[in-house]
């Protein structure tokens, strides 16, 4: 069903298990990573919800780079590049309750 010599990671709306119970016993499962709900989180900004979750562009990003080994060579810069993001965004949330600009502004640029 999907690459057996390359990693897949799947950002799914729902549980994860779900997921993963499509996929047993296919070939490559094990190359499979999904990130999905969580039932983490409470009243806060979407984007918040989606870091409690590990479902936020910095959580995802971290984990191709730990899982693409091309990319390995930059992975210690990146991950304190996010743990940093999520540090600001964190304290950011908590001052003000709402999302920071770069997050809430963001457009796709294609």
């Amino acid at each position: 069903m999907f690459t057996t010599d390359k990693p897949v990671m799947f950002a799914y709306h729902g549980y994860p298990w779900l997921i993963h119970r499509l996929t047993y016993r296919r070939h490559g499962h094990a190359n499979i990573h999904v990130r999905g709900y969580k039932e983490e989180g409470t009243t806060t900004t979407p984007f918040d919800m989606t870091v409690m979750n590990s479902l936020d562009r910095f959580h995802l990003a971290a984990d191709v780079v730990d899982r693409v080994p091309k990319l390995q060579r930059i992975g210690a810069h990146f991950q304190q590049f996010v743990r940093n993001k999520l540090v600001e965004h964190k304290e950011y949330v908590q001052r003000h309750g709402d999302d920071m600009a770069e997050v809430k502004q963001w457009v796709w640029p294609y």
